[in-house]
């Protein structure tokens, strides 16, 4: 797989062999200590030899098994801390793969454990995106292929900027992410336009009428020529965004063009509807021009320069058990440069952001957080393999 082109990021899932300094300055500068009391964290290898893993998630309530989603087409599942031969489910012949596309994730529906019901997100062989319902088999380590059912689809434009993740929120809607539709500098507008899926995060119902409802909730419901599915827009790509499980505030780690990354938050109680700026901004500041309107975005919370990486990945705020001290601490990273990083949230602004140098995979490639039914997170890499987020020994 290539390295960016020159002028605009795009994310890399494959191994990087090489490391820019973490010492230039930037937006919500880190330190390299973690906050007092708190235990110091590091990484555990769960899993090896995986092909391109991009992402890991469990099924609420369901604490023995992570499944863990391979870029190439198949979900695999790690069992206290084995990694099963046979997969949960293969895709490989229905995608199309790799550089930004292919299998991108999963999500399991809330009432999974009743319903047996959980989605996925692919680029078919077409290269368009694909988002599926399936049913779990009668074995609960494998999926039946056959109950595949679609739920929506969004012709793409060009190879790069799928988004990709899929995840359910709080209020029980699955949230989609969905890139600019890719090429540099979002040529056709998508990012601005609410015509369009593209460039946005959308919000559904599957439990209303199939393949799906739109909330009434939802900002742009009733707005003619709007798309009634968006929930947040002005995206370029969303590759990784979460939502805090305490507080339920959505985190997005939006992949910058050439100049910055960023982190943009919206609150529990903010609501939809907001813009967060693409491509009238790149991070904090104007995209391709020396001043620009910012009345009605929403600026990121931290963003930082392409002298420390070149495609953000967002992870989650922590709310496991094993470091009590790292409670509500959001943890990211860079696909390019794969340090770890994180930072807390209080009124929407940045404290206490750190650099956390033991948890970074050097040479590795982080391609995603994971976060399991415990809230324990783990970070995927390129070089196929897992770890999971531990204290470190005494």
């Amino acid at each position: 797989m290539s390295r960016p082109l020159r002028g605009y990021a795009t994310l890399l899932l494959l191994p990087v062999l090489s490391t820019a300094s973490l010492d230039a300055a930037c937006h919500g500068r880190s330190s390299p200590t973690g906050p007092p009391g708190s235990g110091q964290p590091a990484l555990k290898l769960v899993a090896s030899g995986l092909s391109a893993p991009l992402f890991l998630t469990s099924p609420a309530g369901d604490t023995s098994r992570e499944f863990v989603v391979e870029q190439t087409g198949r979900i695999r599942i790690i069992r206290h801390d084995t990694l099963l031969a046979a997969p949960f489910l293969d895709v490989a012949a229905l995608i199309t793969c790799c550089s930004e596309r292919g299998l991108l994730s999963m999500a399991f529906h809330p009432q999974y454990a009743s319903n047996g019901f959980f989605y996925v997100d692919y680029t078919n062989t077409s290269g368009d995106t694909r988002v599926m319902r399936y049913h779990v088999s009668t074995n609960p380590d494998a999926a039946d292929p056959a109950s595949a059912g679609l739920v929506l689809g969004q012709t793409q434009p060009f190879t790069n900027h799928k988004g990709g993740l899929l995840l359910f929120g709080q209020d029980g809607y699955l949230y989609v992410g969905f890139g600019d539709g890719g090429s540099g500098g979002d040529p056709q507008g998508n990012g601005q336009n609410l015509g369009t899926w593209l460039g946005k995060i959308l919000r559904i119902d599957v439990n209303g009428a199939l393949p799906y409802a739109v909330p009434a909730s939802n900002p742009f419901v009733g707005v003619a020529a709007d798309k009634p599915e968006i929930w947040a827009y002005g995206l370029r790509n969303p590759w990784r965004f979460s939502f805090d499980r305490q507080t339920g505030d959505l985190y997005i780690g939006d992949v910058g063009q050439g100049l910055h990354e960023e982190v943009d938050v919206q609150p529990a109680s903010g609501g939809g509807g907001r813009n967060y700026g693409w491509n009238i901004m790149e991070g904090m500041f104007c995209y391709n021009a020396s001043s620009c309107p910012q009345t009605g975005l929403t600026l990121p919370v931290l963003d930082y320069t392409h002298t420390d990486g070149c495609a953000i990945v967002g992870g989650y705020a922590y709310r496991g058990a094993r470091l009590p001290g790292l409670a509500g601490v959001y943890f990211y990273s860079d696909n390019c440069t794969s340090f770890v990083r994180s930072f807390k949230l209080v009124n929407e602004q940045v404290t206490v952001a750190r650099d956390w140098p033991a948890l970074a995979p050097t040479g590795e490639g982080v391609t995603s957080f994971g976060e399991d039914a415990r809230g324990e997170q783990y970070v995927t890499t390129g070089a196929g393999n897992v770890y999971r987020i531990v204290p470190a020994p005494n």
